[in-house]
């Protein structure tokens, strides 16, 4: 009886890593920095609880509708600190002992604007930098400056044009940011 237990103990184990495995795969390397906003499109996994577990966009007030929890605000969250909250409130009144996985499966896009032959935004992909962006958005115009780029983060909700970051081709870009490419005057 006791090996019985341990086995579905291991089993239990390899298929909470298999869940885990896409969300590590997909992930920027900041992982436990990134915090969740709107556009986002998160997993949320409750092992062996079907009815509970979940895919949600976002919406712009930064919350996702939950089953039996109702609307939950997870602005500003890390996913480790999502799966905290899920289980902190499901456990005791719905559940003994969840075991909650939050897994990014579609970052918020970022946006290209400025001299670039297709503004606009773009799906986020990890490892992307300004040269990555630039290209996706169809290349600099002729009258680009290929040295003045900025880029503006939506990490912080009061960011405004006067916080926008010099930038370089090889600079990290996040998901949300915008990336403003000035016009050379020569």
């Amino acid at each position: 009886m006791i090996f019985i237990d341990r086995s579905r103990q291991l089993l239990q184990l390899i298929f909470l890593l298999v869940l885990a495995l896409p969300a590590f795969a997909s992930e920027p390397a900041d992982i436990a920095s990134y915090t969740l906003n709107t556009g986002d499109r998160v997993q949320v996994t409750v092992f062996e609880e079907p009815d509970l577990s979940l895919s949600a966009w976002l919406d712009d007030t930064g919350a996702i509708s939950y089953p039996l929890l109702g609307e939950l605000k997870v602005r500003g969250l890390t996913p480790r600190q999502l799966e905290a909250r899920i289980t902190d409130k499901l456990r005791g009144r719905f559940l003994i002992n969840p075991r909650v996985n939050v897994a990014i499966m579609e970052y918020r896009p970022f946006f290209v604007r400025g001299e670039v032959s297709n503004p606009g935004g773009f799906p986020f992909k990890p490892g992307l930098t300004v040269e990555k962006a630039v290209s996706m958005a169809g290349g600099f115009t002729s009258r680009a400056s290929k040295s003045k780029f900025y880029i503006m983060s939506d990490d912080d909700a009061r960011s405004s044009e006067e916080d926008r970051k010099s930038a370089t081709l090889s600079s990290r870009v996040r998901p949300g940011d915008v990336i403003q490419i000035e016009q050379s005057f020569f």
